[in-house]
């Protein structure tokens, strides 16, 4: 699939604004290496070679937008990259700003996790494709082990039936107008903190579509993490 081919802009916005305090270390996770290459400048390699993916926007902090041109753009040939711009202080911030740097030029938002450099394109296009027929797509998996809601205190509240249960992943895609519309509401209602942003679309009363994800695409937060994507590229 071709986004040009099929008329339907489409930019990627990558949210690498995070330090990454489970990971530990003095620099944030995305710029650590995986294999002889930082993580985010694997991550972005899958958009760059992608040919529905017209555009790229990676949202870091404003510190790191030097460092993130200088040691990750610009030596591996990024060339999509239109835009690096400073994060916010959450992640719904970070992904509205760069939202808001598209200047809505494009059809779609793709939203995918920095942190998460083993998508593979089959998996792109996959969303994407979902995405000419659903004004929502994301990527999940459905649970393989049984999810229980526990309070404070260890006490199980709730045992939700398995069969129901998916575990959210990204990309996630949306219409430029549907996402931008619900980030803007968040900041003007000051919705609590949301990880999600296909959350903010159900609350715009959107329906969500899935499709299924990779267990390939595993997001990198602790050291543990990190060992596991290095085992896993390697045996790729």
């Amino acid at each position: 699939m071709s986004g040009k081919a099929n008329n339907i802009s489409t930019i990627a916005i990558i949210p690498a604004a995070g330090w990454g305090i489970r990971m530990g270390g003095d620099r944030p996770k995305q710029f650590l290496f995986l294999d002889d290459r930082p993580i985010l400048a694997v991550t972005l390699s899958h958009f760059q070679e992608c040919p529905a993916v017209d555009a790229i926007i990676i949202v870091t902090p404003e510190e790191e937008i030097e460092y993130c041109r200088k040691k990750i753009v610009e030596p591996y040939n990024l060339d999509k990259v239109i835009k690096i711009v400073k994060g916010g202080q959450r992640r719904q911030d970070s992904v509205r700003l760069g939202i808001e740097a598209t200047g809505g030029k494009y059809e779609l938002v793709l939203i995918h996790d920095g942190a998460r450099p083993l998508i593979d394109s089959e998996l792109i296009h996959r969303v994407l494709r979902a995405a000419r027929h659903y004004r929502a797509v994301i990527t999940a998996l459905p649970a393989k082990e049984t999810v229980k809601a526990v309070d404070k205190g260890g006490v199980v509240l709730k045992t939700y039936p398995r069969k129901e249960m998916w575990l959210v992943q990204t990309p996630q895609v949306f219409r430029y107008e549907d996402i931008h519309e619900a980030h803007q509401k968040a900041l003007q209602e000051n919705w609590e903190e949301l990880t999600d942003d296909a959350l903010l679309i159900e609350r715009m009363g959107i329906p969500v579509h899935v499709v299924e994800g990779s267990e390939m695409n595993i997001k990198i937060t602790t050291a543990y993490d990190l060992k596991l994507a290095r085992f896993l590229l390697q045996a790729t």
